[in-house]
Protein backbone atom coordinates (compact mmCIF):
# COMPACT_ATOMS: atom_id res chain seq x y z
CA UNK A 1 0.00 0.00 0.00
CA UNK A 2 3.22 2.34 -0.21
CA UNK A 3 2.24 3.39 -3.57
CA UNK A 4 -1.45 4.11 -2.49
CA UNK A 5 -0.26 6.48 0.96
CA UNK A 6 2.72 8.36 -1.54
CA UNK A 7 -0.32 8.73 -3.92
CA UNK A 8 -2.55 10.55 -1.55
CA UNK A 9 -0.02 12.58 0.89
CA UNK A 10 0.77 14.20 -3.00
CA UNK A 11 -1.35 17.33 -2.85
CA UNK A 12 0.38 19.39 -5.08
CA UNK A 13 1.64 16.78 -7.66
CA UNK A 14 -2.10 15.34 -8.60
CA UNK A 15 -3.68 14.01 -5.65
CA UNK A 16 -7.03 12.10 -6.04
CA UNK A 17 -9.99 14.97 -5.74
CA UNK A 18 -12.28 12.71 -3.32
CA UNK A 19 -10.82 10.05 -1.13
CA UNK A 20 -12.73 7.58 1.05
CA UNK A 21 -12.21 7.50 5.11
CA UNK A 22 -10.06 3.99 4.85
CA UNK A 23 -8.03 6.06 2.19
CA UNK A 24 -7.88 9.82 4.62
CA UNK A 25 -6.90 7.84 7.42
CA UNK A 26 -4.02 5.90 5.79
CA UNK A 27 -2.73 8.75 4.24
CA UNK A 28 -2.97 10.94 7.49
CA UNK A 29 -1.79 8.22 9.58
CA UNK A 30 -4.41 7.71 11.61
CA UNK A 31 -7.15 4.89 12.66
CA UNK A 32 -10.19 4.72 11.53
CA UNK A 33 -11.44 4.61 14.98
CA UNK A 34 -9.43 8.08 15.59
CA UNK A 35 -11.19 9.66 12.73
CA UNK A 36 -14.53 8.70 14.05
CA UNK A 37 -13.57 10.46 17.64
CA UNK A 38 -12.71 13.71 15.85
CA UNK A 39 -15.89 13.68 13.62
CA UNK A 40 -18.01 13.05 16.68
CA UNK A 41 -16.00 15.52 18.27
CA UNK A 42 -16.61 17.94 15.30
CA UNK A 43 -12.64 18.51 14.67
CA UNK A 44 -12.63 16.02 11.50
CA UNK A 45 -12.82 17.74 7.64
CA UNK A 46 -16.31 17.49 6.19
CA UNK A 47 -17.82 14.38 4.40
CA UNK A 48 -19.44 14.27 1.97
CA UNK A 49 -21.70 12.00 0.75
CA UNK A 50 -22.10 9.83 -3.03
CA UNK A 51 -24.38 7.74 -2.94
CA UNK A 52 -23.40 5.17 -0.13
CA UNK A 53 -19.84 6.11 0.05
CA UNK A 54 -18.03 8.79 2.13
CA UNK A 55 -15.81 10.68 0.86
CA UNK A 56 -13.25 13.86 1.75
CA UNK A 57 -12.08 16.12 -0.41
CA UNK A 58 -8.99 16.55 -1.23
CA UNK A 59 -9.41 20.72 -0.80
CA UNK A 60 -11.13 19.59 2.63
CA UNK A 61 -8.54 17.33 3.82
CA UNK A 62 -5.72 20.36 2.86
CA UNK A 63 -7.96 22.88 4.77
CA UNK A 64 -8.14 20.16 8.11
CA UNK A 65 -4.13 20.37 7.79
CA UNK A 66 -3.77 24.14 7.49
CA UNK A 67 -6.14 24.19 10.90
CA UNK A 68 -4.22 21.25 13.04
CA UNK A 69 -0.95 23.60 11.88
CA UNK A 70 -2.34 27.03 13.11
CA UNK A 71 -3.51 24.90 16.40
CA UNK A 72 -0.73 24.59 16.60
CA UNK A 73 1.43 27.38 16.36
Amino acid sequence: MKGTIDRLNADAIGAPAMMSIPEFCEAHRISRAFFYKLHKDGKAPPICKLGARSLISAEAAAEWRRGLEREAA
